[in-house]
């Protein structure tokens, strides 16, 4: 009898330093390409092999290529000296607490626009409403002034406001009116009429025959016309020596009275 042949262990290969489970691994995670190409120089089923390099293809796109994985690659490649040189400026700046000062309110100019305009303009400064006067002292604003124009505002275009409570006033004039020099000038300015000459009424003297005349009786002329036509006996006259008739009868001026 032939004793039983010898069992004999199949042959194992040798594995090398870079086919090590934990090295594969750790290259898969950390640097994928690498760790591809060690997972296909190992000794791993067909199977591991593409579950493997599909795994860590995905963790390599999702980790590595992303834009804020890149970012971040690029802030941590500053120094801490240079991170800690940008931040201390920073840490020790004070805030700025001061605003800039907001812009003044000026009067607008409403001179040579019709009231409507010029109302909307004031009232987009102020809260007070606009008052309405006449530009001349003898005209008053109608009720309906919205196209009236205004000749004069107070306060004065560009004048800063204080508040927005300022009282706001504008002197105008009717459509077609010319603005006055100054407010208190007068559209229609009043004249004084001229006294009118008066004759004085002759005083009535008693004739010689006992008629009353008037002493406004016609009178010679002052160049010494010797007859003056029809006089009033008794009359005042001059100059003296003229002559005048009276009923036929022929009169003359003697002491200032007609006389026979």
């Amino acid at each position: 009898m032939y004793p039983p042949p010898h069992s004999h262990t199949p042959f194992q290969p040798i594995r090398r330093w870079w086919q090590h489970p934990a090295l594969i691994i750790a290259a898969l995670v950390l640097f994928a390409p690498a760790g591809i190409a060690l997972v296909w120089m190992s000794r791993w089923s067909q199977k591991k092999k593409i579950i493997a390099s599909v795994l860590s293809g995905l963790w390599f796109l999702l980790v590595f290529l992303s834009p804020d994985s890149s970012k971040k690659t690029g802030d941590d490649a500053k120094s801490p000296a240079a991170a800690t040189a940008t931040d201390t400026p920073r840490s020790s700046a004070p805030a700025a607490t001061q605003q800039p000062p907001a812009p003044a309110v000026v009067m607008p100019s409403v001179v040579g626009t019709p009231f409507a305009s010029a109302e909307k303009a004031v009232e987009a400064v102020v809260d007070t409403r606009l008052t309405a006067l006449g530009a001349y002292k003898d005209v008053t604003p109608a009720a309906d002034h919205a196209t009236w124009v205004v000749c004069f505002q107070e306060p004065a275009a560009g004048t800063p406001l204080a508040s927005k409570s300022v009282p706001v006033t504008v002197h105008l004039v009717a459509p077609g009116t010319t603005c006055p020099t100054g407010k208190d000038s007068l559209l229609r300015p009043k004249t004084t009429p001229k006294p009118t000459p008066t004759t004085p009424t002759p005083e009535p003297t008693v004739e010689e025959d006992g008629s009353t005349g008037s002493s406004g009786g016609s009178t010679g002329s002052s160049g010494g016309s010797d007859s003056v036509g029809t006089i009033r006996p008794g009359a005042f006259c001059s100059p003296a020596g003229a002559t005048g008739t009276y009923k036929g009868r022929v009169y003359t001026c003697r002491d200032k009275h007609w006389r026979q």
